[in-house]
């Protein structure tokens, strides 16, 4: 393991991130961004996100809804003592970031984040500013990868002790069921018990008839594609571990604690935190 704040893998085998980045498509982080209200994006994102939002009044509370329950699931396994994680599909750096949330609870948790968007990478320095008793790194890596993302995080974290796994409105993207759940119990497979794992995973069972027209949009203009799922089969991608009270629930339901301000009662997502026992 290592002991500073830095990156587990750079792009050098590679292109630098700037060459890989094409701002003539959307991009989901960067159209995420735009929704969030930030300023890391194009006008080609703009233009999908204003489509979305207007085939899905939904779709701003819910990536808001998914940051929040990102807060209030991480505050929740670092009180439940865990001092790892490992966060895929980070995302643009977008504050309170995992380590943030983490540190402020327990300053020696260390977190590796992961994603394989150039658009990221080229702004993971904002990830790597870590308490000094805890470690941050950035992997480039895509899900896809579960073996390269283990090998990766292996350097900073020790996978023979618990690791909380938060995977945050990504599993969709991964559009075949039998990959997704090969990919998500690869994961789980290498940590011990006593791993957590903290998710979520849009959903068309949720926010009337517009949410589907509104998938079929992005499908239709996004590179990355999603697939939408219901909640029977979202609990079947977790099938064998034990999800905390409330259980599988659309995200603003999960253990609202009042420090967002007034949440929707319901985004078209389902989330879960669960304990491999």
């Amino acid at each position: 393991m290592t002991d500073d704040t830095t990156p587990a893998s750079s792009s050098a085998d590679g292109p630098p991130p700037s060459d890989r980045i094409d701002s003539t498509r959307p991009h989901s982080a960067r159209v995420w961004d735009y929704w969030l209200g930030g300023k890391d994006n194009y006008e080609v994102d703009r233009e999908l996100g204003e489509q979305i939002a207007q085939a899905n009044p939904h779709v701003v509370a819910m990536v808001r809804a998914d940051r929040t329950f990102m807060r209030r699931s991480v505050a929740f396994l670092a009180e439940q003592g865990v001092r790892q994680f490992l966060d895929i599909g980070t995302g643009l750096p977008t504050e309170p970031n995992v380590h943030q949330v983490a540190q402020a609870i327990a300053p020696d948790a260390r977190v590796v984040y992961v994603d394989h968007d150039p658009v990221v990478l080229a702004h993971a320095r904002a990830l790597l500013n870590s308490a000094p008793a805890g470690a941050t790194a950035y992997l480039d890596a895509d899900l896809r990868e579960p073996g390269r993302i283990l090998a990766g995080a292996a350097g900073t974290l020790d996978l023979d002790k618990p690791v909380g796994i938060t995977l945050m409105s990504l599993m969709h993207f991964v559009t075949d069921f039998g990959d997704a759940r090969a990919i998500l119990w690869r994961l789980l497979d290498a940590v011990p018990s006593g791993s957590w794992l903290a998710f979520t995973h849009a959903t068309a069972e949720l926010g009337g008839p517009q949410v589907r027209e509104a998938f079929r949009t992005w499908n239709e203009n996004a590179v990355q594609k999603a697939r939408p799922r219901d909640r029977d089969e979202v609990q079947a991608l977790i099938d064998g571990l034990e999800p905390v009270d409330p259980g599988l629930v659309s995200p603003p339901q999960w253990r609202p604690d009042g420090k967002d301000g007034a949440e929707p009662r319901e985004v078209p997502m389902w989330a879960a935190v669960a304990r491999k026992p």
